[in-house]
C-alpha cells in the first residue's frame, strides 16, 4: 500500500489548482513545497493577468488551455469572491508592419475561438484616443474578455478547496529524489529530518526547476528538456494611473513587451523586460529605467521618467530552445512510459490563467482519476 494516492511536488498555482481538482475528485492528495509560503516564485511575479488567447499558435497547448482556462477562471472567481476586474486590453501599433501584426493576430485569436462577445475589435488613431486619451498609436485591437486578478487571493481560494476535499499541506518540504515505480518512491527533508514516502501518482508542478528530479533516473533524465530562466522587471508608476484598460505594444519574438498593467487598487506597473539568467535573483536593477522610458513612450509619449520606480522582478521557465515558439511542455505517462507520473515544464504565462483547464488535464491523465474514493 502506497501512503497516498497522489503526491502534488509544487504550491504555485498550477500545483495548487491539480491538488484541488484532485482532492474534488476524492483522490487522496499531498501537497509538498520547499519553500516557507505558497506561490513564492513564479506564480507570484507575474503581471496578474487573465489573458483572452490572442497570441498562440492554434492547436498549441497554450491556446487550448488558455481559452478553457480563461472562461473556468472567470467563473471561479467570481463564484469564490476572489478580487478580479475584466477591464480589457489594447494591443497597440505605431508602424506599417506593427499593423500588420495586429491583423496577423486578428486572424489567429479567431482561429483560437475568440469569436461573438470575445472577438477582438480593431482600432484606429480615433477609436483609440477616445478610449485610452493618453495612449498614442495609430491603429490597435481591443480584446474586451482580458482581465486582472489578484494571484495570491486565488491561490488562497484553491488551497481552501483542496484543503476542505482533504487535501494535506507540507511546507519547507524539499523533495530531493524521486524513483518511478508501483508505487513510486520519494525521499527529502523537512525542517532538517529526512523523510521517505510512496505514493500511487505523483505530479511535478514545480515551475523553474521542473526537469530537476527527471536527472537522477537513466529513462527520465533521457527525456528531460532544458529549462531556460527568463528574468523579467517591473517598474511601478507614482502618481495616478493615465489608463483604465491593459496596454500591450505588439509582441515580439522575445515576449509581450514592456506592457501597462493595472493592480485591484489601480495602480500602474510596467513590464516586464527579457533578461536571460543562470541564478534566481528578483532585484530590480534601477539602471533600467532609460530602456524602460524609452519602450513606454511609443505608447505613451508624456511619461515623466522620474515617475518610475524599481517594482519588482519574476523568473519565468521556457522549455523550448532560444528563437523556437514558446509552449507548455506537459510529460504523462504516454510520454514517459511511466504509470501515474507528470512532469509539467514551462508553465510561464498564461499558466496563471490555464492554470484550472491544465489541472483537469493532468488529473484526467492518471489512472487514479478513474478509481478515486467517491466513485468506489
Amino acid at each position: 500500500m502506497a501512503d497516498t494516492d497522489l503526491l502534488v511536488i509544487g504550491a504555485g498555482v498550477i500545483g495548487l489548482a491539480v491538488a484541488r481538482e484532485a482532492a474534488r475528485r476524492g483522490i487522496e492528495t499531498m501537497i509538498l513545497e520547499a519553500g516557507d509560503t505558497i506561490g513564492g516564485e513564479t506564480s507570484s511575479r507575474n503581471s496578474e493577468v487573465i489573458h483572452a488567447g490572442i497570441y498562440y499558435t492554434p492547436g498549441s497547448l497554450k491556446a487550448r488551455h488558455c481559452i478553457e482556462g480563461r472562461n473556468r477562471l472567470y467563473q471561479y472567481v467570481q463564484e469564490r469572491n476572489v478580487p478580479f476586474r475584466r477591464c480589457g486590453k489594447l494591443i497597440v501599433a505605431n508602424s506599417e508592419k506593427e499593423d500588420a501584426t495586429l491583423h496577423e493576430l486578428q486572424r489567429r485569436s479567431i482561429e483560437n475561438g475568440l469569436t461573438d462577445a470575445d472577438a477582438l475589435q480593431y482600432f484606429s488613431a480615433g477609436d483609440i484616443n477616445e478610449l485610452e486619451p493618453q495612449v498614442r498609436a495609430r491603429s490597435a485591437l481591443y480584446s474586451p474578455s482580458s482581465g486582472i486578478v489578484d494571484s495570491h487571493a486565488l491561490m488562497m481560494a484553491l488551497l481552501a478547496d483542496a484543503q476542505s476535499d482533504g487535501a494535506i499541506l507540507a511546507l519547507r518540504t524539499r523533495v530531493d529524489q524521486l524513483e518511478p515505480g508501483e508505487p513510486h518512491v520519494l525521499q527529502g527533508s523537512s525542517s532538517g529530518e529526512h523523510w521517505r514516502l510512496t505514493a500511487n501518482n505523483v505530479v511535478v508542478a514545480t515551475g523553474l526547476h521542473s526537469a530537476q528530479l527527471m536527472t537522477q533516473d537513466d529513462r527520465l533524465n533521457a527525456l528531460a528538456p532544458t529549462i531556460r530562466w527568463v528574468k523579467g522587471s517591473y517598474f511601478a508608476l507614482q502618481g495616478k494611473s493615465p489608463f483604465r484598460h491593459l496596454v500591450y505594444p505588439v509582441p515580439t519574438k522575445d515576449g509581450l513587451g514592456i506592457h501597462a498593467t493595472l493592480d485591484m487598487a489601480g495602480s500602474t506597473r510596467f513590464g516586464p523586460d527579457t533578461e536571460t539568467v543562470n541564478s534566481i535573483a528578483y532585484s530590480v536593477d534601477a539602471r533600467r529605467r532609460d530602456t524602460f522610458a524609452s519602450s513606454i513612450r511609443r505608447y505613451w509619449p508624456e511619461l515623466q521618467a522620474e515617475r518610475l520606480v524599481p517594482g519588482y522582478a519574476g523568473i519565468r521557465p521556457k522549455a523550448q530552445p532560444a528563437g523556437a515558439e514558446a509552449d507548455f511542455l506537459i510529460q504523462g505517462p504516454q510520454e514517459l512510459g511511466v504509470q501515474g507520473l507528470v512532469f509539467l515544464h514551462g508553465i510561464e504565462s498564461p499558466g496563471l490563467t490555464a492554470s484550472l483547464s491544465l489541472a483537469s488535464a493532468v488529473n484526467d491523465s492518471l489512472p487514479v482519476a478513474r478509481r478515486s474514493r467517491r466513485a468506489s
